[in-house]
This record gives structure tokens, C-alpha cells and sequence, in this order.
């Protein structure tokens, strides 16, 4: 059962990220401060959910939440600066957009950066275990998803309103029938090479 709030006083501002394993697009993150007691028999770890459900839960969460808001760092900044860098940019512009300032944050994984002197606490897979963590998974996840639609529509040989710019057999094979776009990460490997011996 996912906890309620790490701290017994205060106003807590979940934070995660979607996209970090992408070949292309950016990473988005939010970071949402719920009231206490909020609760939802759907609100998960955005991966555990099925696309309805995160829709679902998106608007839910976007309605009854005492604040919330999304941001992302684009591919550019994250071949400038790597994913992580990236990934934790994004968590604070996130929170620089939060019309309510947290006492505390807590971020989903081990590294994140000191924001403004608000004590924060890394919790590895707090997606599953902390409901504010759970509801920025979501809506990072479903932002960052509208976004690569949108990406789709105006590039379609990438399938990326299917794979999201994830790196499926059929967007490495886009990449190597069409090269890549501006939107794709320079600094990851799009293709994979196979070693061959000469006999």
C-alpha cells in the first residue's frame, strides 16, 4: 500500500521523470504536492498502469492535487549535460513552477541535486511505495507521452506515438533506413552494431 507522506507536518512534493531510456525526445518530469489523505485504488507507478488508467488518473490528480506541474529538459540539453543532469533539471523546473513551495521533496531514485535549501529524500522505487512519488510518475508519463504524439504526427517514420522514442527493433530500423532528427539523443547509442570476425 503506497504511504501517504514520508513526514508526519508539512506539504510534500513528490518528483519523478519519464523518458531517461529514450533514444529521442526529451525528459519530462513533475512534481506534485497531494493533500493528505488523498487517495485512488488506480494511483501506481505509472508502468504498472494501462494507458486508460493513466488518463484516468492524470485528470484526477491534476484536479485534486494542492499543486502540481510538468517540465523537460530537451535532447540537446541532454547530450550537453548527460540524462541524469537532464532528468534532475527537468525535477527542478518542475518545482520552480509549483504555485505552493514543499517543505519537503521526495524524489523517485538515489541522485537528485539541492533545490533552493528544501531538505530532500532519494527513495529508490518510490513510484510503488509513496502516493506523491506515484502521481508524478503519472503525469510525467502521460505529458511526455501526448508529446511524442505530437512528435509523430509531424515525423512519422519513427513510430514514436507506439514506442514513445524507447528503443524498439522498429525504431532502430527506422533509424537506420531514414538516419536521425533533430529530436534524437546524439549522445546515445541509436544503433547497435553487430562484431563480426573476419574467418
Amino acid at each position: 500500500m503506497l504511504k501517504d507522506c514520508f513526514c508526519a507536518d508539512g506539504a510534500e512534493a513528490g518528483c519523478d521523470e519519464a523518458g531517461r531510456g529514450c533514444l529521442a525526445g526529451p525528459v519530462y518530469a513533475a512534481a506534485v504536492i497531494l493533500p493528505r489523505g488523498y487517495n485512488h485504488a488506480w494511483l501506481d507507478d505509472s508502468k504498472k498502469l494501462s494507458p486508460r488508467k493513466r488518463e484516468f488518473m492524470r485528470s484526477d490528480i491534476e484536479k485534486n492535487a494542492l499543486s502540481w506541474a510538468v517540465a523537460s529538459a530537451d535532447n540537446d540539453e541532454i547530450d550537453e549535460m548527460n540524462i541524469l543532469r537532464a532528468s534532475i533539471l527537468a525535477m527542478h523546473r518542475a518545482l520552480d513552477k509549483l504555485i505552493l513551495i514543499p517543505d519537503r521533496i521526495l524524489v523517485d531514485g538515489n541522485r537528485f541535486y539541492a533545490y533552493k535549501g528544501i531538505p530532500h529524500v532519494c527513495l529508490v522505487r518510490g513510484d510503488a511505495t509513496h502516493k506523491s512519488i506515484a502521481a508524478a510518475s503519472i503525469l510525467a508519463k502521460v505529458h511526455r507521452d501526448e508529446y511524442m504524439f505530437q512528435l509523430h504526427r509531424e515525423i512519422g517514420h519513427y513510430l514514436w506515438h507506439k514506442n514513445k522514442g524507447y528503443p524498439t527493433v522498429a525504431h532502430r530500423k527506422a533509424i537506420e533506413d531514414f538516419g536521425i532528427t533533430q529530436y534524437h539523443r546524439k549522445s546515445f547509442l541509436l544503433i547497435k552494431r553487430q562484431l563480426s570476425l573476419p574467418l
